[in-house]
């Protein structure tokens, strides 16, 4: 059994502070921001800075594999406003381009929002186009789709929705699935159950592919089964529950790749990558 687990690690100071953060909790994996999440424009990565990055990675002990950066907030692949998805392709390209020269192989971002104002199929098809423009834009990160909760007008709650995005992409080496354990929950997949989660990956393997899964967002649910709120709480404290968390560490298809938290409270997270070792069988 081969888990890599880790956070989502601050780079305040520098990206390349990123691997010691994750090495001081004793991470083996790790997320972070190539640039300030909130905004839409950053000056560009220095060749000093990169090297820096590449080289943490090394001292730290860390293969770019096991790293699975995340795109910014303000990014709206699937907006329906033309010039709006104009300003979220460039900054989505401008972040891959980043992932690209700091020598990682995967950008996490969720999929987007029809803000009520178009079909989810329409938004569907403009994902799908604006990351085939990414695609083109910049050749060696894939691009990895997360699941969500089913908040507000936001595409992917549903497992059909990545698949039929996935669907649309030529390259398909190039696009990979997050699973957000919150927002799975979230969104009226039962994974609590042990039989229904069974059901769950089962769904997902026929509707997505599990050749498709590239990381995972490990986090217990704030809210109720169903609740389609993304509210995120740490390990074992929320609607989940520790039994789902030692079924979940102890399942091999989760072997080899990515798994972060993104929990509430960051006290907790040394003593939270503990735990979920502790649990392997």
């Amino acid at each position: 059994m081969a888990k890599y687990i880790g956070v989502h690690v601050s780079t305040e100071g520098g990206v390349f502070n990123a691997a010691k953060n994750a090495f001081d909790i004793n991470a083996k994996a790790f997320a972070l921001f190539v640039k300030n999440q909130r905004q839409w424009v950053a000056k560009p990565l220095n060749n000093a800075t990169i090297l820096n990055f590449k080289e943490s990675l090394t001292t730290y002990g860390f293969k770019p594999e096991y790293i699975l950066p995340h795109a910014g907030y303000l990014i709206n692949l699937g907006s329906p406003n033309s010039e709006n998805r104009k300003k979220s392709i460039k900054s989505f390209i401008d972040e891959l381009s980043r992932c690209s020269n700091l020598g990682l192989k995967y950008l996490n971002i969720h999929p987007g929002s029809h803000l009520n104002e178009i079909s989810e199929d329409e938004c569907i098809n403009l994902i799908a186009d604006s990351i085939e423009q990414s695609i083109d834009a910049v050749k060696n990160v894939k691009i990895v789709l997360e699941n969500t909760a089913g908040q507000g007008s936001n595409i992917g709650y549903k497992f059909e929705h990545l698949a039929q995005i996935i669907e649309k992409i030529k390259n398909k080496s190039r696009v990979g699935v997050c699973i957000d354990t919150c927002h799975t929950f979230a969104a009226g997949y039962d994974i609590k159950d042990p039989k229904k989660y069974k059901e769950t990956m089962k769904k997902f393997e026929d509707i997505i592919g599990l050749e498709y899964l590239t990381g995972m967002h490990l986090n217990d649910s704030k809210v109720p089964f169903a609740s389609r709120k993304d509210r995120h709480e740490n390990i074992g404290k929320g609607f989940l529950g520790l039994d789902f968390f030692k079924r979940f560490i102890n399942d091999l298809r989760f072997d080899n790749m990515p798994i972060i938290l993104e929990t509430i409270d960051e006290t907790l997270w040394k003593d939270e990558i503990a735990l979920l070792y502790s649990m392997t069988n």
